[in-house]
């Protein structure tokens, strides 16, 4: 990631999976490394039973911040593992406001009173959305505590609330 030009298309890391024989990086130092040179790791796929692949490219200009990714990149900087490039994209973070507006992660991530409010309000739409799926749970949680604008928030809620009152899902 150190050598790749800014503008790379990214690239496929295969990873060990738990339980192999041979051992390679942890996807945790992967992304240590790509929080280091202003990276961000991304999606996952099958390699086999033994490996798995996981896409990194660079951070985009206007690419948004996990609370895991923030902490750990704060953990790294006063290690002082940060690249110049790494440095440059925490900085463009902190001036912008997206460092202060990271989103947290699935694990994490928990009902906002503003949507519990409105859930609250339309019984249908809360026994609905109390049987989602975690990925149809987090989908929306991302979507509310990532808007930027407070009408953006409302907008978004009452759009969600209204897909739960007709049983309907993001993915």
């Amino acid at each position: 990631m150190a050598e790749q030009p800014r503008d790379a298309a990214g690239l496929w890391l295969k990873l060990a999976k738990a339980g192999n024989a041979v051992s390679s990086l942890t996807k945790a130092q992967a992304i240590d490394g790509a929080l280091c040179h202003g990276w961000i790791d991304g999606q996952i796929d099958k390699y086999d039973h033994a490996w798995f692949l996981t896409r990194f490219t660079p951070r985009k200009r206007a690419s948004k911040w996990s609370k895991k990714n923030r902490a750990r990149a704060d953990e790294l900087l006063a290690a002082g593992r940060v690249s110049a490039a790494g440095r440059a994209e925490i900085d463009a973070a902190k001036a912008d406001g997206r460092w202060d507006a990271a989103y947290a992660p699935a694990s994490t991530a928990t009902e906002p009173a503003d949507l519990k409010a409105a859930l609250d309000a339309d019984p249908k739409a809360r026994v609905f959305f109390d049987t989602l799926t975690g990925a149809n749970r987090y989908a929306i949680l991302y979507r509310v505590q990532t808007a930027k604008k407070p009408e953006t928030r409302e907008r978004r809620i009452a759009k969600f609330v209204a897909m739960c009152t007709a049983g309907e899902t993001l993915h």
